[in-house]
């Protein structure tokens, strides 16, 4: 296979919802029909206690929730896949977002009873913003929710964007039997099972009007069905690829992700719609993933997931040229030159060694420390540096100390590697070293740090909330001394040393501002990059 066709069989997306619409469900049983697992895990599985393979850290396993993103890696057909599964929950929306930087598609799920959510809004935007196509998924059409008419309505008067139905569902609302797909014109009826959705549904096709169909659906509904159809090709839009591309039609499919009611249909129609990789935007212009020369960038960095060992694996999204294992690179956040050893791709905490990766494809490196979310590694002969990487001014301060003086080592070796993961920003207050002060975007995040030191680290602390709201940087690294009014400021450092400045509120750090007309505030760190 050439390499031009192996990048064309790559297919990269993100799964994105609001919280308990299915998402991390879907995730794993599109691994169930792409052959990556036998048996499909579930959130919260409390009928097979089993885990969703995505949901890997104890406190996701515990909680039912996913709060970080997970990579999941198989071939379906001819096709390469990497799925990333994303927190669904606001307060880690920061490594939701930073994950939608490595994808060249996302798939969108929606609850059928609740429609379009707030989170779902959110991250619809930044998908949208980044000119990232976007499919729909509707979820659990197995229990009763908005009629499909409503819910088309509801994306369009929601989120500003019309969707084109791939298939429709055929029952009565709440209990639907099967899908109709649009484009073949075939009916796939469901068998309905006992194994809570841990193995593949047997599925009954044919044409409307075939009597096998026929024999299992009343009249009523047969009849319904042309209607619905009559209407969406008289009335719907057409489905227009490049529309989608343009970020200006969503494909629509019905199904339900617990039941695997409509997830191989999808899987498939999915994986012959989604773009395959494409150009990436750089300082210096774009680069084409037919490029020959090398270049990547860091969107996650994950400390511990293999707990015995504390490693630290920092994940890379492929843009150009072929990486090889042992590949040494420039990195240009420091102008250094790394060796990438030990390339692994994944099935969550499962890995695998690869020699060769292509363009659109994820691969997790060991890093001892020199990488950071967002950095770039490339061809030392053709330098570039990926930009416009998400970076989110935290709303919430607390101080974080050990409950013991004797865990200080195993305290201050799990803040320095969890910090580097990005989530949680960690400060330093002169003079003072027996604590940090800690910022972050929601409080879950707070919750997850402290229970991560004392899972993976072995060392109890105290979180204690701050009135703070607001962090400030300056541009040009000034010197605290060199401002006026920081009396009631609390300066603190960062990890790169740059002096922040914590306020209460946005109105006082306004004042802040008016009384240092001749600084420049930043919201977010400044960002440095060596060139050679």
């Amino acid at each position: 296979m050439t390499n031009l066709e192996e990048i064309q069989r790559r297919r990269t997306f993100a799964i994105i919802s609001h919280p308990d619409a299915g998402k991390t469900t879907l995730t794993e049983k599109l691994l169930l029909y792409g052959g990556a697992i036998h048996l499909a895990g579930s959130v919260k599985a409390r009928k097979t206690s089993r885990y969703a393979v995505s949901d890997w850290m104890e406190i996701e396993k515990q909680r039912g929730i996913s709060v970080t993103s997970s990579v999941l890696q198989f071939d379906y057909n001819h096709f390469h896949i990497n799925i990333l599964d994303t927190p669904g929950h606001a307060d880690f929306s920061e490594d939701t977002y930073r994950t939608l930087m490595a994808v060249d598609s996302a798939v969108m799920v929606i609850d059928v009873a609740k429609g379009v959510e707030a989170q779902t809004q959110k991250l619809f935007k930044v998908c949208s913003d980044r000119g990232i196509p976007i499919f729909t998924f509707i979820n659990k059409i197995d229990h009763f929710g908005k009629d499909p008419f409503d819910l088309m309505a509801d994306i369009e008067d929601v989120l500003g964007i019309r969707s084109c139905p791939m298939n429709w569902p055929i029952g009565i609302n709440g209990d639907y039997t099967g899908i109709y797909d649009r484009e073949k014109k075939i009916c796939h009826l469901f068998v309905k099972d006992n194994a809570h959705g841990i193995k593949k549904l047997d599925v009954i096709s044919g044409a409307i009007d075939d009597p096998a169909i026929q024999s299992h659906v009343s009249p009523e509904i047969i009849d319904a069905l042309k209607n619905d159809l009559e209407l969406l090709n008289e009335a719907g839009d057409p489905f227009d690829r490049e529309k989608v591309a343009h970020g200006e039609l969503t494909p629509l499919f019905f199904g339900s992700a617990m039941t695997n009611f409509g997830v191989q249909t999808f899987l498939e129609k999915y994986l012959e719609l989604a773009p395959p990789p494409e150009n990436r935007k750089t300082v210096e212009g774009t680069v084409s993933p037919t490029d020959p020369n090398f270049s990547a960038f860091v969107f996650k960095v994950q400390a511990n997931m293999d707990p015995h060992h504390h490693d630290r694996i920092a994940f890379l999204r492929i843009c150009s040229g072929i990486f090889e294992k042992g590949a040494s690179v420039l990195h240009r956040q420091s102008g250094k030159m790394i060796r990438l050893s030990q390339p692994q791709q994944f099935l969550a905490t499962e890995r695998q060694i690869v020699e060769k990766a292509y363009p659109g494809d994820i691969i997790g490196i060991f890093d001892s420390g020199e990488l950071g979310v967002g950095d770039t590694v490339c061809d030392k002969k053709s330098p570039l540096t990926f930009s416009d990487f998400p970076v989110f001014p935290p709303e919430l301060f607390a101080r974080l100390s050990p409950d013991s003086s004797m865990k200080r080592k195993q305290f201050l070796n799990g803040v320095n590697q969890l910090a580097r993961e990005g989530a949680i920003q960690i400060y330093r207050r002169p003079y003072i070293m027996e604590s940090f002060i800690i910022g972050a975007v929601g409080q879950l995040q707070f919750e997850v740090l402290k229970y991560r030191l004392e899972k993976e680290y072995n060392v109890t602390v105290r979180i204690e909330p701050l009135e703070y709201t607001c962090a400030r940087w300056t541009k040009g690294n000034i010197s605290p001394d060199k401002l006026i009014g920081t009396d009631n400021v609390m300066v603190v450092y960062d990890m790169k040393e740059q002096p922040v400045y914590l306020l209460p509120n946005a109105w006082q750090a306004g004042w802040f501002a008016q009384r240092n007309e001749d600084v420049t505030f930043l919201d977010t760190p400044p960002v440095t990059t060596v060139d050679e």
